[in-house]
């Protein structure tokens, strides 16, 4: 039986696919940032250590790897984060020297099969090049981050990243990250919409994902995943049901021109701040008009992705928010 280390093993992702890991037969090792979300949240027999495993030394993360064939990267910073500025240096920071550190201790640990948890910022970054995403401080990153790591394990270690849309679910101990967007609707008597859409999973499918990946994968892989593609209207409908509004909160389709100001003046409120968004809003707000859609079939088979009720783990990640 051979053992995969999962970093981030507590957190939303990481939970599940160490679970994922786990009723296929594979040893877990993991190492998280305290505090642990809730009681006995790890199966029995997972090795679990909390700290932060960027203040290890070299020898120490060797020492800890090597006993493990896999490792899956189930941490880092997203663009929901909003640091000073620049950036570009906190993403950079965050997500690519990291990597970058742990993909070569993981080849010199012996380990055979690395995967990165990425973001599909960085799959539209190379499918929509007229929004010059590439200049865009996170998915600048995201495609970094993949690249080092590619190159880290040139040679001797398979590494393939996974680039994630919309995720949802929920797990004991942490508040879904869609509490944001519920709690900008709530009360409201209007929630406008953009006129685009997005690719979506549930948690459980990125856990799938990720052991097919780790199984199946090719060395520079690049896998964007998809189980169901979804207007924003009809998720923001359905934010507004989960809220019990639907009859007081109309949800209209703007123009983009109409919500632009808006989304400028989120921008040069965080400038002022001496802030900066991973991506301005500006750039995601006009993006949001795209159909940000993926196709299933161009993963689910080949990494195992099973079909899930992506609509009912919505509706019970709402429920969750609503809470």
């Amino acid at each position: 039986m051979s053992k995969v280390f999962v970093l981030g093993g507590t957190g939303f992702l990481g939970y599940y696919t160490t679970r994922e890991l786990l009723s296929r037969g594979y040893q877990v090792k993991t190492m998280a940032l305290p505090p642990m979300p809730a009681d006995d949240l790890l199966p029995e027999g997972v090795e679990c250590r909390l700290g932060n495993i960027n203040d290890l030394t070299d020898e120490e993360i060797v020492s800890l790897l090597s006993d493990c064939e896999g490792f899956i990267y189930a941490a880092g910073a997203d663009e929901r984060t909003v640091p000073d500025k620049p950036a570009l240096k906190f993403f950079y920071e965050a997500n690519v020297l990291p990597t970058q550190r742990l993909a070569r201790l993981a080849k010199q640990a012996g380990v055979k099969n690395f995967v990165v948890f990425g973001s599909y910022f960085a799959e539209f970054a190379e499918r929509l090049p007229e929004y010059h995403l590439r200049g865009q401080a996170y998915p600048n990153t995201r495609l970094l981050q993949e690249q080092v790591a590619f190159a880290e394990g040139e040679g001797a270690m398979k590494v393939c990243s996974l680039r994630l849309p919309y995720i949802f679910g929920t797990m004991p101990g942490r508040e879904p990250l869609w509490r944001m967007f519920v709690d900008r609707a709530r009360g409201q008597e209007v929630f406008p919409s953009p006129a685009g859409g997005t690719a979506m999973v549930t948690v459980e499918q990125v856990a799938e994902a990720a052991v097919g990946a780790l199984e199946n994968g090719a060395h520079r892989g690049t896998y964007a995943i998809c189980a169901l593609n979804m207007k924003f209207q009809q998720f923001y409908e359905m934010i507004v049901a989960a809220l019990g509004q639907t009859e007081t909160t109309q949800v209209p389709v703007l123009p983009f021109e109409q919500m632009q100001p808006t989304f400028e003046a989120i921008d040069a409120q965080a400038d002022a701040a001496g802030k900066e968004h991973g991506i301005h809003m500006a750039v995601s707000g006009r993006l949001q008009f795209e159909d940000l859609y993926l196709d299933p079939a161009d993963t689910m088979p080949l990494l195992g992705i099973k079909e899930h009720d992506v609509l009912a783990s919505i509706e019970e990640t709402l429920a969750r928010c609503v809470q």
